[in-house]
């Protein structure tokens, strides 16, 4: 269901912006969720966790779950970082580090879903000072009108609630 609605929107505005940071000279980093097949070092300790190993999609490195969806690249501008463990980009990666040595401030952050993932990269970002912008249409969870409460309720006191159009927009200032 979550991939579903990731299909709607989501993609298709993720690609727009992937193109536009691109070519506003925007640094582009994926944070992939991976899992090594034996399991080890993933998160059990919650019920998420047992949802998530019912399913059996192969997330291991290079597998298809574990990849980045090819419409997105990566560049070789890019940089790919992958976690197997924690519920966001920022606690499982070496993002945070990544950021600082690259002198950036400032996160556009868009994905799945905003039930879990979104909502831990915000605060994360957040309390290690990044300011973060959120594209609403860039996002997803499930169901949508759960989301879109996450996001007017609590994210919008966090974040710079925007659109893809808005963001696009901006980066097109940067080259103009």
């Amino acid at each position: 269901m979550l991939a579903e609605e990731a299909r709607r929107e989501v993609i298709p505005n993720v690609g727009r912006l992937l193109d536009a940071a691109r070519k506003a000279g925007v640094t582009v980093v994926h944070c992939l969720a991976q899992q090594r097949h034996d399991g080890k070092g993933a998160n059990t300790n919650a019920r998420l966790f047992a949802a998530g190993r019912s399913i059996r999609v192969d997330m291991s490195p290079g597998s298809v779950g574990g990849s980045l969806l090819p419409e997105f690249g990566p560049e070789p501008s890019d940089i790919v970082l992958a976690r197997i463990h924690g519920l966001g980009p920022m606690a499982g990666t070496e993002l945070d580090s990544v950021l600082r040595n690259l002198d950036i401030r400032t996160i556009v952050g868009v994905g799945v879903s905003v039930n879990v993932a979104i909502q831990n990269f915000v605060m994360d970002a957040v309390n290690r000072s990044y300011q973060f912008v959120l594209p609403r249409d860039a996002v997803s969870g499930y169901p949508r009108e759960y989301a879109e409460a996450v996001i007017d309720n609590t994210l919008a006191l966090l974040t710079t609630v925007t659109t893809t159009d808005a963001v696009v927009a901006a980066w097109a200032d940067l080259i103009s």
